[in-house]
């Protein structure tokens, strides 16, 4: 597929002339369809019909009067990627702390240092940096767990950043864990729902953001029987973040206890949990996010990402960001973590034991940043796999590229070979946002000079040395 072209120019002047007709047709030829659905699994030499916003059909010979025709020979078609949980707001503070050694540093030094002095327009730059960042990565779908809501206007400002960028977006929303803020969550929510999420069919969705425990910021934070109230009377799930340990396991048991477990939960890391936790996690269908290189890298409880005891009660688990104050900002970082710390692990057990090491396969983390990652969010339905009836959320990969060349094995190519730099284009919602390797409708210096702006008064604001 080569869009460095008159025709690739003339072909996206088509597509957004037309981006407003339901009835728009969108025609990939010549493509290997990594599908993702295990039904039609890999479809060389296919093709892909985008009708409107929707996935009409995959396979050979489509018929497609009146199609824009995208020529894919070369390139590989593929969901695209969904993060399960990042913390947005903080993007302009990227890599500010890469050595952080442990959960209370990043605690001490972003949320109670450098969070209290954002105002709503920093929260608007930097979940606007982290939503455009994800889509240049190939992420479609991103869950911003935005806790530095201080005021409705704050709340307000990461949402409209989000709509702003145009990415599929999940807004979990909970206030702040320290400093001086308005008290308006949990009552806040109902407010939001209306105004933003009033449609069952938009890009944009919401849920209740919520801490396992009271150890970190006190109990108005810590998921219990109320915000599961909350959250059942809004029709919105519920993602809990800072699941570790003992303290978290025994939370576990108590919510299963309550019932109010379940697959519209998701609770993020879940590193160090007890058996007993597990397996009430995996009767109850609830979900898991897991963060991989911040749980190794940042060293969070165990430091070990707990794939294995999520596929050992049958949760296949979603992938995420977290903190880009100290990580990586990419999926392909995290499915790359993953398949190694887990396969040295499964080695690692199995040496001079004589068993067969139980290792995950490169098709499983592309489950896990994909299908799975949009079941965690709640949008199993809509996106993670290029199934006719799904969202047309899709990447246009370059096989053929230096780093690629030869493909032999797509999925391989997609979890091992490929970064940012292959991705041609990024669909979402059947709208192009990245073409001919370059994030749209975006004013680069402009945004640069915002970003700047709001990471200087962010710092020369803040407590922080």
């Amino acid at each position: 597929m080569n869009l460095n072209d008159t025709t690739s120019a003339a072909v996206l002047d088509r597509l957004q002339r037309q981006s407003a007709d339901p009835r728009r047709r969108i025609l990939f030829t010549g493509a290997t369809i990594v599908t993702m659905d295990p039904e039609l699994g890999v479809v060389s030499g296919g093709e892909l019909l985008v009708e409107g916003s929707t996935i009409t059909a995959v396979g050979h010979d489509l018929r497609a009067d009146g199609a824009v025709v995208v020529d894919a020979t070369d390139a590989i078609l593929a969901p695209g990627f969904v993060d399960t949980h990042r913390h947005a707001w903080e993007a302009q503070l990227r890599r500010i702390m890469p050595d952080v050694d442990d959960l209370g540093g990043y605690v001490t030094t972003t949320l109670a240092g450098y969070a209290p002095v954002y105002r709503p327009q920093d929260m608007y730059v930097g979940t606007r940096l982290a939503a455009l960042t994800a889509i240049d990565s190939g992420i479609t779908c991103m869950l911003d767990f935005s806790h530095n809501s201080r005021t409705s206007e704050h709340s307000d400002a990461a949402v409209q950043a989000l709509l702003d960028t145009g990415i599929r977006g999940v807004h979990a929303s909970m206030g702040p864990h320290f400093g001086d803020w308005d008290r308006q969550w949990p009552g806040d929510l109902s407010r939001l729902r209306n105004q933003f999420f009033h449609s069952d069919d938009q890009l944009l969705t919401l849920r209740v953001a919520a801490l396992a425990t009271d150890e970190i910021a006190g109990p108005a934070f810590a998921y219990g029987p109320e915000l599961a109230r909350i959250a059942e009377d809004l029709g919105v799930g519920v993602s809990v973040d800072a699941v570790f340990g003992k303290v978290s396991s025994e939370a576990v048991l108590r919510w299963n206890k309550e019932g109010i477990l379940g697959p519209d939960v998701t609770l993020i890391h879940a590193t160090g949990l007890t058996a007993e936790a597990w397996r009430a996690m995996g009767e109850s269908g609830t979900t898991v996010a897991l963060a991989p290189t911040s749980d190794a890298q940042i060293g969070l409880e165990t430091a070990i990402p707990a794939v294995d005891e999520a596929l050992a009660v049958g949760i296949r688990p979603g992938l995420s960001i977290d903190v880009e104050v100290a990580l990586a900002s990419d999926m392909f970082t995290q499915m790359r973590a993953l398949h190694a710390i887990q396969r040295m692990r499964a080695v690692n057990a199995a040496h001079s034991t004589g068993q067969q090491p139980s290792r995950i396969s490169t098709h499983d983390v592309l489950d896990f940043a994909t299908l799975q990652g949009a079941r965690t969010n709640g949008l199993q339905g809509v996106t993670g796999s290029l199934t006719p009836g799904k969202k047309a959320d899709l990447l246009v990969v370059q096989a053929e590229d230096l780093n690629n060349m030869p493909l032999n094995d797509p999925v391989a190519t997609i979890v091992l070979g490929s970064d940012a730099r292959n991705i041609t284009a990024v669909l979402i919602n059947g709208d192009t946002r990245k073409w001919n390797g370059e994030v749209l409708d975006v004013d680069l210096p402009a945004l640069r000079s915002q970003v700047h702006a709001s990471r200087e008064y962010v710092l020369n604001t803040s407590t922080i040395d």
